[in-house]
């Protein structure tokens, strides 16, 4: 079970609310008797796992609305359920009490109810300072239409005093229906999760949350809130938990310390669950509750609870540092892994977890034309990077859309028996779906599927990410809006230091999985299709599309946050845009510009320009018309009136453009409807004349005297 909320991408800095909490002035010698509590029927749980035993939590309830479950509870009497006040307010409005039911002694709710009732709802009540959930105060007493009747699964949960104290570090259980991970809802028959939790202290836990972690978000933790969790994340309670309890064991009895309320996703690292605390309510709860026999039972703290270890303000933080990612260098793929089948080429892929390889799915097209599993797994072997025997194949999962969409070729194989990933081999970090890798990302190509290793061990690969804007607009259609950061991009485009004919270098005939580093740490950004020849692939399909479905299928793939967030000054990068519009013809927008000659652009940019570069200079007035960010192509008419793509911008460039010349034999077999100029139809370029440079020409593009050369030596191209 692992959060329940999903907060919006704010940063929350919050003042304690006056008045919220008082300690009680009953003494002890007014606390009831008459009702026990915390005390289930003697029950086996299994512990570390997931599925709760039937009784084992006999207080826990199911809150429902419009027939199905909604949130979680606690009876804390038999006319009284506790549970959050975010499940009952919606844009500031109390819902109806009589939407409202609550399914009591319930174990799995797909299948006969044994020994389970239903109780309507006769009234909702919330704190009159409650307004949304991160401002705190979130909880809800729920009144029942008629008594629940009390038996071995339905039973009441002990409430703390206001003076009560958990020690940090108790290890307390969440109980709930909610989904099992993030976009990941429990399956059938529903069957109540429980998951154990570790208290942590104010300090700990403000101290996780003042470091930007996930959605690039730091919160201030008000009186009254609780956080229990691990600071290297994985295990949390998570959407539909909401309103459940959270207990501790305390001298043979069964506290409720906390209510789940909210937190920044689910399992995340450094980002631990956020439970509202329920002693500081005592005063309200008991006067909420004034007259109902019996109420709920507020028990003196066990002698031995109260000298636990107890928490300085200025105790030590332990931020989790990623578990995933660390590779010795760059090439050097700890979580490199073959799979081997007989009578085939090795599928190259990679490790995502201690049980799950990732790879391409057309890898193995013979064994996923059914539903039926493969025949021959068992003689499937899979070779992981340190390991001086392979391992044997488990299980095989393909992709739904696998068959029919490039972008979906991807499977997951399990291996019979978990790996240690305390040394080599090492999991690969994969993105969530909001993760935004940021313009200029340094990152790598890596094999992937049946391609075979470069003819030159040594090269490294390199590339870094182009902006989103350049690399939508190229693959995308004209007038539609780039993804903005936080929503998966539809492509990834990387650019490359070198071009592999310039080096001598053939990649063969391989496909490319594209690596890409944060704060040291790598991740799997995106999966390429087959390239062309010797040349690198131009865009890859972003992995983190499929993240929820990778980690539904392992339940305990290495999902990262993302770990860099300079967007640059003033946040650009979030700005809203669109690829160039039209004009009534069709024809987009023109700015007016002239290529300069080989000789003078060398000359302008010595030692600075890749080769195949192009160099234009703006006509007096349109530069202004040219947004730096948009990387514009460079469109060139001939004298029989066609219009030809000749280049786009490099890297944003106002005035450099990567030819499209060169990469014809890529264009072609990519898109085989392209149309080529014959030869005679390219631009003229006059005589190179002397190869030296005029003198001052150097880097000095921006100057007016290299301006006032220029213009002898252009060859118009665009006109009106």
């Amino acid at each position: 079970m692992s959060q329940h909320l999903f907060l919006p991408l704010v940063i929350f800095v919050i003042s304690p609310i006056p008045g919220a909490f008082q300690d009680s002035a009953l003494s002890p010698t007014e606390e009831p008797e008459d009702l026990d509590c915390g005390r289930p029927e003697p029950s086996a749980r299994i512990m570390g796992g997931s599925d709760a035993q039937p009784g084992a939590w006999p207080w826990q309830v199911s809150l429902h609305q419009g027939g199905g479950h909604i949130c979680g509870g606690s009876l804390i009497a038999p006319s009284w359920v506790l549970s959050a006040a975010h499940c009952f307010v919606s844009n500031g409005t109390l819902e109806q009490a009589s939407e409202w039911s609550v399914l009591l002694g319930v174990h799995s709710q797909d299948g006969p109810l044994d020994g389970a009732h239903v109780r309507s709802v006769a009234a909702i009540l919330v704190p009159d300072n409650y307004s949304k959930v991160e401002l705190g105060a979130d909880l809800a007493l729920l009144r029942l239409t008629s008594p629940a009747k009390l038996s071995p699964t339905v039973r009441p949960i002990c409430l703390p005093r206001a003076s009560h104290r958990f020690a940090h570090g108790t290890a307390c259980w969440a109980t709930g229906w909610g989904d099992l991970q993030e976009e990941d809802p429990l399956p059938l028959p529903w069957v109540l999760q429980e998951v154990e939790l570790r208290l942590l202290g104010e300090a700990a836990c403000q101290c996780l949350y003042s470091r930007p972690g996930p959605f690039n978000l730091t919160f201030q933790l008000l009186p009254g809130m609780l956080c229990a969790g691990y600071a290297e994340g994985r295990r949390d309670t998570c959407q539909g938990d909401s309103g459940g309890p959270l207990v501790c064991k305390e001298g043979g009895r069964w506290f409720q310390a906390g209510i789940t309320s909210f937190g920044f996703g689910c399992g995340r690292r450094n980002r631990p669950g956020v439970f509202t605390a329920v002693g500081p309510y005592e005063t309200w709860i008991r006067e909420q509750v004034m007259g109902s026999e019996p109420g709920p039972a507020f028990p003196n703290q066990p002698q031995e609870s109260q000298t636990g270890p107890w928490e300085s303000r200025e105790e030590n933080c332990t931020i989790a540092l990623p578990e995933c990612g660390k590779a010795p260098r760059p090439g050097v793929w700890p979580w490199e892994a073959q799979v081997i089948m007989p009578g085939s080429r090795p599928c190259h892929g990679t490790l995502v977890s201690e049980s799950w390889v990732l790879a391409p799915a057309s890898c193995f097209l013979d064994s996923i034309t059914s539903d039926n599993p493969p025949r021959d797994l068992d003689a499937w072997r899979v070779l992981l990077p340190s390991r001086t025997r392979s391992e044997r194949v488990s299980r095989f999962v393909p992709h739904e859309n696998a068959t029919w969409d490039d972008a979906s070729d991807l499977a997951l194989l399990q291996l019979r028996a978990p790996v240690n990933l305390s040394a080599a081999p090492r999991a690969v970090c994969l993105p969530y779906p909001e993760h935004y890798f940021l313009p200029g990302s340094r990152c790598r190509l890596a094999l992937w599927g049946r391609g075979e290793p470069a003819l030159d061990p040594s090269a490294q690969l390199e590339a870094e990410l182009l902006g989103g804007w350049w690399c939508h607009c190229l693959y995308g259609h004209q007038g539609a809006s780039v993804p903005p950061p936080g929503h998966p991009p539809h492509r990834l485009c990387p650019y490359y230091q070198e071009e592999e004919e310039e080096a001598g270098r053939c990649w063969n005939d391989s496909r490319w999985s594209l690596m890409c580093l944060e704060e040291g740490t790598w991740f799997l950004a995106g999966i390429g299709d087959v390239s062309s020849g010797c040349l690198r692939p131009r865009a890859f399909s972003p992995v983190q599309t499929h993240s929820p479905w990778i980690s539904h299928v392992t339940r305990g793939a290495y999902l990262e946050d993302q770990l860099a967030w300079d967007w640059g000054p003033e946040g650009e990068e979030t700005e809203t845009q669109t690829c160039p519009p039209h004009t009534e013809h069709g024809v987009p927008i023109a700015t007016i510009v002239s290529i300069l000659t080989p000789r003078l652009c060398h000359c302008l940019y010595q030692g600075i320009l890749p080769p195949g570069t192009l160099c234009v200079l703006y006509a007096e007035g349109q530069e202004d018309r040219c947004e730096v960010t948009s990387a514009p192509p460079l469109l060139c008419q001939t004298e029989g009136g066609f219009w030809v793509l000749m280049g786009m911008a490099v890297r944003g460039s106002q005035e450099l453009f990567a030819a499209i010349g060169p990469e014809e034999a890529w264009i072609s077999q990519t898109v085989a409807e392209a149309h080529f100029l014959p030869p005679s139809g390219s631009p003229y370029w006059p005589p190179a004349g002397s190869d030296l440079c005029p003198p001052d020409m150097a880097g000095a593009s921006g100057s007016p005297q290299a301006a006032a050369l220029i213009l002898l030596l252009l060859t118009p191209l665009i006109q009106d």
